[in-house]
């Protein structure tokens, strides 16, 4: 039982002001007036014992006790968005068959839990599932031996396809813990270790290879690795640096405690994860499992990644579309 003035109204309240600072603005986000805004979070606060923001600044700031609690709110209000997204949103009773192609990127913990849902939802449905790496679900989706597909985007219009984008995943620099300092900086590093490349076969290894190119940056040829576990090994062990992405580092967990990452020490870029359906599909199965993805990859991938990387913050998000 909540606490009584602790409501779910005042959480949400909580959460717009927060990321927004403005009370006119929350109000917009939460569909009520700038007073029941106000009022709301008197509330919250009174419940609480605490003050969660300043109240006597503009924009507004969350206090050290309101960032503690804004923590705890986003992850019980994703909570309940998911849940009621699986009862109210995911029918797809109606459907004979459906093939899913998933980057392996989510394949630890993210797709089982999408494919439970889905499943759930299919009652009568024969339903087909791979996971690879983006390349090879991209010609799959492109061969219309699958109905769906969620991969990385090469960013090129396919005729016959629709791209619905759910995640921006900015490319990052991983090593072995304490490599770059005790190389005297990360750049000092790229010069004195080699560059772990992945497989050029692969989209991700072509986008980090011709972004390089742009920079006028060459190193030697020493690895290619096809396998990312097998690179982030090596990374881990300090055979080398390596390019590779939030959602690539969040999946090799086991080495954290031997790794470290860091914002590349040239021009930013990131990749895209989108799903993408052929043009005579249904377009609201689409959007459904667009939806879904992305709380999933909220609550799964996201949030975690930027309680151990926060200099993440607005870098690493879902994207509506």
């Amino acid at each position: 039982m909540l606490m009584k003035g602790v409501t779910l109204r005042g959480l949400e309240v909580f959460e717009a002001l927060a990321e927004s600072g403005s009370v006119a603005k929350a109000a917009e986000v939460t569909g009520l007036s700038q007073p029941a805004v106000s009022q709301q979070m008197r509330n919250l606060e009174s419940a609480l014992g605490v003050d969660l923001v300043d109240h006597g600044r503009r924009p507004m700031r969350v206090t050290p006790a309101g960032r503690s609690f804004l923590l705890r709110t986003q992850a019980v209000l994703r909570q309940l968005r998911l849940a009621q997204n699986e009862l109210t949103v995911m029918d797809l009773t109606h459907l004979s068959t459906l093939s899913l192609g998933v980057i392996d990127d989510f394949d630890n913990d993210l797709t089982p839990r999408l494919v439970t849902i889905l499943a759930d939802s299919m009652t009568r449905c024969r339903f087909k599932l791979i996971t690879a790496p983006s390349h090879e679900i991209s010609a799959e989706i492109k061969a219309r031996r699958l109905h769906l597909a969620i991969a990385a985007s090469s960013g090129e219009v396919i005729d016959g396809i629709v791209e619905y984008p759910l995640v921006r995943d900015p490319y990052i620099l991983v090593c072995a813990k304490g490599a770059a300092e005790a190389a005297g900086g990360v750049e000092p590093l790229m010069q004195s270790l080699p560059i772990l490349r992945y497989d050029r076969a692969q989209m991700i290894g072509r986008q980090i290879e011709a972004h390089l190119a742009r920079q006028k940056l060459a190193f030697a040829e020493r690895f290619e690795i096809g396998a990312h576990l097998s690179l982030m090994t090596l990374a881990s062990r300090g055979m080398g640096w390596a390019i590779t992405t939030p959602l690539g580092y969040m999946r090799a967990g086991r080495y954290h405690d031997q790794m470290e990452a860091h914002p590349v020490p040239f021009k930013p870029f990131s990749r895209t994860i989108s799903l993408f359906a052929g043009t005579d599909w249904a377009d609201r199965v689409p959007r459904d499992v667009a939806r879904t993805m992305r709380m999933l990859v909220t609550d799964m991938v996201i949030a975690p990644a930027l309680t151990q990387l926060p200099w993440l913050e607005g870098e690493l998000r879902v994207m509506e579309g």
